[in-house]
């Protein structure tokens, strides 16, 4: 038989919360002690508070004050980023561009946001439709510098966390990092309105799992919430000088299950509110099935194989209403394998 899926999380009431100062030590006694800590946070809830991260505080204030003038403009000038004129999924995203399958389901209003992706020029998450592309970014200069900066901090951090991932689950070091040239990571900068009469059922972001292996996090204020093994949401506060993990579909993939991705949303933000989640991905034709090590016996996982990049591509074009519409004409095709979404996590085995 394979190895059984990890049917749930704990019913755990708060988020773990993990030093990783050790990842960075040269001694690999120290860094498999981190990693141990990684494995225990991921396994209880799939979500944890990060610290000993070793980001400044100077490069976020940054991203915090440009993201800040950019959301302040008017959306005539905003909209001249609009994502959907973009030849590689990067720009700026009004409120109502992105549902996601939950919106349907429970008859749920557009999100009460807006946001701006950001990604590398090449490979894109496009690449399937496009062999050349352009970042496209804010014109103000010192927008760009505080954006690229962050995003290539974001991009080293990932590189730390999937080394400490792969020793957590008892793996060579460089499992995932030799699949970590030139990923189509994407950086987003999302904006929640003001809303001080929200309702509990009012949606900054509905519920769903991340499409990637995993998400760094940078929140302004509360509103996040995660759906823990006993079916409650739990509020997730804000801790000083610490980013939220969680894990995402093709971690949960990978591991056969025993890493599984979970659910979360954003809800009854009354405040102002700014969130900055990195989603960490492998190179775009990085294959990605069970590993042996998750399998035993002779029956098959029940996960097929993906390439990374096209996962990101299927579910990105199932949410985004300019992609939805190109597909709809035929002006682009979703990849082969496509998994629809909700195919991983809670959702995911509830459903199976």
């Amino acid at each position: 038989m394979s190895v059984q899926k990890q049917t749930t999380h704990t019913a755990f009431k708060e988020l773990p919360i993990v030093d990783i100062s050790q990842l960075f030590s040269e001694d690999l006694s120290d860094r498999k002690i981190a990693a141990a800590s990684l494995d225990k946070a991921v396994r209880a809830a799939g979500f944890f508070y990060l610290k000993g991260h070793g980001i400044t505080p100077a490069l976020i204030n940054d991203l915090k004050r440009e993201t800040k003038y950019y959301f302040a403009q008017d959306i005539e000038q905003k909209m001249k980023n609009y994502i959907g004129l973009s030849d590689n999924h990067t720009g700026y995203v009004p409120q109502g561009e992105e549902q996601f399958y939950s919106h349907a389901v429970n008859n749920i209003n557009a999100d009460l946001k807006e946001a701006y992706d950001v990604g590398p020029d090449s490979p894109s998450l496009m690449a399937r439709f496009t062999d050349t592309a352009s970042a496209q970014l804010p014109d103000n200069e010192p927008c760009q510098k505080a954006i690229q900066a962050y995003y290539q901090a974001m991009l080293s951090l990932s590189e730390t966390l999937f080394k400490g991932f792969a020793l957590a689950l008892k793996l060579d070091e460089d499992t995932f990092t030799q699949h970590l040239s030139t990923p189509p990571s994407q950086l987003r900068l999302i904006h929640y309105f003001d809303n001080p009469n929200a309702k509990e059922t009012d949606s900054g972001i509905g519920a769903h799992t991340d499409y990637e292996f995993f998400t760094i996090l940078l929140p302004t204020a509360p509103g996040l919430q995660v759906l823990n093994g006993a079916g409650e949401w739990i509020s997730v506060p804000i801790i000083e000088d610490c980013f939220v993990i969680n894990i995402g579909d093709m971690m949960e993939l990978v591991t056969n299950g025993q890493y599984v991705a979970t659910s979360h949303r954003v809800r009854q933000v009354k405040e102002e509110r700014y969130a900055f989640p990195f989603f960490s991905s492998l190179d775009y034709d990085t294959e990605v099935a069970p590993l042996a090590e998750f399998l035993t016996g002779d029956e098959p996982s029940t996960y097929e194989s993906l390439i990374c990049g096209d996962h990101l591509l299927a579910q990105t074009m199932q949410t985004f209403s300019y992609l939805k519409q190109r597909l709809e004409k035929g002006e682009i095709q979703l990849p082969e394998k496509s998994q629809s979404l909700l195919s991983f996590g809670q959702a995911s085995i509830k459903q199976g």
